[in-house]
């Protein structure tokens, strides 16, 4: 055993002897043979020298991750709960973003349905659920009233404009508000709301200006193929105008007219119009209306 000892410490002592053994390190001229440099090395310090350098680019490594962006490059490392967050709040808009489309298509679809006529009335609904049954029990009258209420509510919403819906602050009935006649003329066909013809047409001289019934914003002013040059203004309390087949429109959507303002000029355009008038149509909450219950044409 204490041989072991001696021969462990005699081979310590001999490497030990060898790490301070002075080596020369001669630089030369591979041509003349001249000495360029010449320096004195030991194995310790070659050993130091190497370890130095490991150490400092290691701690310049874990800086550079750590107080850097690079810290973003690395797999599992940087701040996953920030970017967590980042990622679900853009998700949240993008959602956010995708509801709104949503709506304003759909509030898009169901102006055009307005405009050319495609709507659901109470009758339609009768008919086109006339034993509608649920879990096999048949209705009562008033689910069966309450339900094509809420039918014809859809109908509401494509008539009305989410932004300026509601601008007057109190609910008036429409026996008390006084609407301006947009054109004097004869009326040519009547309000049948049974076969979708959800207005009035007025026949008046060519080149008449076609007049808001009443103060509102122009929230439609466009062409379609079925109605033409189409204007649609928006009402205080919840009640909204219509002025088809026109041959041009003077305002643009968003404008504020006032009630006899001209917003376009009688015409016949559209497929669904078979000579000069106005096709006039006046909505409330939703529901049309029969415009010679109040205006005076």
């Amino acid at each position: 055993m204490a041989a072991e000892n001696e021969n462990a410490k005699s081979r310590w002592e001999r490497i030990k002897k060898q790490m301070r053994h002075t080596y020369r390190l001669v630089v030369m001229n591979n041509e003349t043979f001249e000495e360029v440099g010449s320096y004195r090395l030991t194995l310790l310090n070659v050993y130091i020298f190497i370890s130095t350098v490991l150490v400092v680019v290691a701690a310049l490594v874990v800086f550079a991750v750590a107080f850097t962006p690079l810290k973003r490059y690395v797999p599992g490392y940087g701040d996953g709960g920030e970017n967590r967050d980042q990622v679900e709040q853009l998700y949240r808009e993008v959602q956010g973003l995708k509801k709104e489309l949503a709506a304003q298509e759909k509030y898009s679809t169901n102006i055009r349905k307005v405009l050319v006529g495609e709507v659901e009335t109470a009758k339609d609904i009768i008919k086109a659920n006339p034993a509608d049954t649920t879990d096999g029990v048949e209705r009562s009258e008033e689910e069966e009233q309450l339900r094509q209420e809420v039918e014809l509510q859809k109908v509401g919403q494509a008539a009305q404009r989410p932004r300026t819906a509601n601008f007057s602050p109190r609910d008036v009935p429409l026996e008390q508000m006084y609407f301006n006649s947009p054109v004097r003329g004869e009326i040519s066909a009547g309000f049948m709301p049974d076969k979708k013809h959800f207005g009035l047409d007025v026949l008046a001289p060519k080149n008449t200006a076609v007049q808001a019934a009443m103060d509102g914003y122009i929230f439609f002013s466009d062409w379609t193929l079925e109605t033409g040059n189409t204007i649609g203004i928006q009402h205080a309390n919840n009640t909204i105008t219509f002025y088809k087949h026109n041959s041009a429109l003077l305002k643009k959507a968003g404008s504020f007219v006032k009630a006899g303002e001209a917003v376009a000029i009688i015409g016949n355009t559209g497929t669904l119009s078979d000579g000069p008038h106005l096709h006039f149509e006046l909505w409330h909450k939703g529901n049309p209306v029969d415009p010679r219950d109040y205006i005076k044409f």
